[in-house]
């Protein structure tokens, strides 16, 4: 079957003129014509097409893809291997993006008046308002809650390099404990699960011994919190929590 080149425009959603130019330059010419000489599309015409759409959206200029298109070594298979990789990767870094931005927007809703560049110097990879919105569904009604947004409100980024130094300090010495062999319910491990519960009062709101506890029984039975400790050392979550329930009983 053959397509004539108003089709294979509407099909391919692209412009009659871009065919034409493609047919001007090599890159893609209509496999027969009429006797009056209009171009005819075949089948196969149409998936060489489609290869260089994939190919434009990925930001390939017209010379490299007619080039690539042309290399005999090279099989349909293959373009579509090569394609699925580099799509694949542009997804990540447009996941990337997406992920910046949120954080950009939940860091604006915040106040956490910090230039890109500080929030990068801050935070790298690691999102502090992954969960605002979540949280504030929960809690934003909570006097905790409040009173962390109001604090927060007003950190400079001195203020957050301090408190990244002061939670990457706690979780050394914590995973340092835990690597010891020490159990959870030991001295050690409840007095680092007491400086957790005190570098949040410190920081964003009175963390009572009930608060706490509900915040570890989070850390399990949540994933996002359970692959954030993980990142820490395998089985932190777990561990922490144990902890922090064997202070709060301890103390409370």
């Amino acid at each position: 079957m053959t397509y004539t080149v108003g089709q294979v425009a509407k099909a391919a959603r692209v412009t009659v003129r871009t065919l034409h130019h493609y047919d001007e330059i090599g890159l893609l010419s209509p496999s027969g014509r009429t006797a009056a000489g209009y171009r005819r599309y075949d089948d196969a015409d149409l998936e060489r097409l489609q290869l260089i759409r994939w190919y434009r959206e990925l930001g390939f200029p017209l010379e490299e893809i007619a080039a690539i298109l042309d290399d005999p070594d090279v099989d349909p298979v293959a373009h579509l291997r090569r394609q699925h990789e580099l799509l694949t990767g542009r997804i990540g870094k447009l996941q990337e993006m997406v992920a910046a931005i949120e954080i950009a927007m939940e860091a604006r809703r915040m106040n956490i008046r910090l230039t890109p560049q500080e929030r990068f110097e801050v935070f790298g990879d690691f999102d502090p308002e992954a969960h605002a919105e979540e949280v504030e569904q929960r809690w934003g009604d909570t006097d905790a809650y409040r009173e962390s947004a109001r604090r927060t409100a007003s950190y400079s980024k001195e203020d957050w390099l301090r408190n990244k130094a002061a939670n990457e300090d706690w979780g050394r010495r914590f995973v340092a404990v835990m690597a010891s062999g020490a159990p959870a319910s030991s001295a050690e491990a409840m007095a680092l699960a007491e400086e957790h519960r005190r570098l949040i009062t410190e920081w964003h709101y009175d963390c009572s011994y009930e608060i706490h506890t509900c915040l570890a029984d989070m850390y399990v039975a949540d994933p996002r919190f359970t692959a954030y400790f993980e990142t820490l050392a395998p089985g932190m979550a777990a561990y922490l929590a144990e902890a922090i329930h064997a202070n709060a009983i301890t103390r409370a």
